[in-house]
């Protein structure tokens, strides 16, 4: 029997920020190199034209949300485009839908609004930058905790830009095993 690897898909915004999405990702495709087939990484976005990220990094994505393969992880970061990201109905409508097919759908830092704007955190807890936890706590049905990373099964949320990079080690551990997510943190040289 052939090992295919795990689809994850990384979505992409104009504004988003560099290592909400860069940390995760590196995590993630590590797995490769560790236990293969790994995780296929991949970017998928509105369009293909290029994305000019928070802090000046232009991006091609690989995909259209459209024709995206279908992940089983989705990646949702934030940064300061999440404000113009959340009236996005096709963004929103993706992520929603991705979701309810994907094993695992992720946020790091401010990306946490687009799931709750999406429906996906009510009920839950969810842990977002330190500077928007109270915002979120605000939004009706989601339970805002200062945690580094808060795993509710098939919804994951974690805090600001460095915190995305724990989480995926946790996602590591989660769809592989222990073993795996150490030698990723030994190559990464994570502590």
């Amino acid at each position: 029997m052939k090992l295919v690897p795990m689809n994850v898909g990384v979505l992409l915004f104009p504004g988003v920020e560099e290592l909400d999405f860069a940390g995760p990702w590196e995590v993630l495709a590590c797995t490769t190199k560790v236990k293969p087939p790994g995780c296929r990484v991949f970017s998928v976005a509105a369009s293909m034209e290029p994305i000019v990220a928070a802090n000046g990094l232009r991006v091609v994505p690989d995909f259209v949300m459209a024709e995206a393969p279908a992940p089983d992880v989705l990646i949702v970061p934030g940064g300061p485009g999440v404000a113009a990201a959340l009236k996005s109905r096709a963004l929103i409508a993706f992520v929603r839908h991705t979701a309810a097919q994907a094993r695992v759908t992720a946020s790091v830092c401010t990306g946490a609004f687009i799931l709750e704007r999406a429906g996906l955190l009510c009920g839950r807890r969810a842990t977002t930058h330190a500077s928007a936890l109270t915002r979120l706590g605000a939004c009706p049905g989601v339970t805002a905790v200062s945690e580094r990373w808060v795993d509710e099964g098939e919804i994951v949320t974690s805090a600001g830009v460095s915190a995305g990079i724990d989480m995926a080690i946790h996602l590591v551990k989660r769809l592989f095993d222990s073993a795996t997510a150490e030698e990723v943190c030994r190559r990464l040289e994570l502590a």
